[in-house]
């Protein structure tokens, strides 16, 4: 996998882009949508949550990439 980009970049006079990578903005996002439904497993597997969250951005990013 290629190195996620910033999601939100800024640049500096080194033209270089700093942010929130995309790969975690996605699987921020994926978290949220997790917790917000009401049938969700429980609050108590954070862990497998954020690896189950992780590898549907990787999914995702995999799919920006075609």
């Amino acid at each position: 996998m290629k190195i996620s980009p910033p999601a939100f970049p800024t640049y500096l006079a080194e033209n270089m882009a700093h942010g929130m990578a995309i790969r975690d903005f996605f699987a921020a996002a994926v978290l949220q949508g997790m917790y917000a439904n009401p049938n969700h497993g429980g609050y108590n597997q954070h862990y497998t949550d954020a690896i189950e969250a992780y590898a549907m951005a990787d999914a995702m990013m995999k799919a920006r990439d075609q």
